[in-house]
């Protein structure tokens, strides 16, 4: 279920670059990557970071590499 929502706000951060609701899905972004790292640590992180970049390429062929960053902070592992 995670993985379906994150899919879905990073594809919209991807598409409408310019939408006043991007402050609001990077928040939700980072709320659900410390729910993640909170359950499974780095290792969560990099599993669905790693399945969402390659369906959200194979989707609308836009990289979402960028927001790796907004997980900064969990840990000194993840700094990107």
């Amino acid at each position: 279920m995670l993985e379906e929502e994150l899919l879905d706000l990073m594809t919209f951060c991807l598409q409408n670059p310019d939408s006043s609701e991007i402050t609001d899905k990077h928040k939700r972004i980072t709320e659900i990557g410390q729910e993640l790292f909170a359950d499974g640590g780095i290792d969560a992180l990099e599993n669905f970071f790693f399945v969402l970049k390659n369906r959200i390429i194979g989707e609308i062929e836009k990289d979402p590499s960028p927001m790796r960053s907004l997980w900064n902070g969990f840990a000194a592992e993840w700094e990107y």
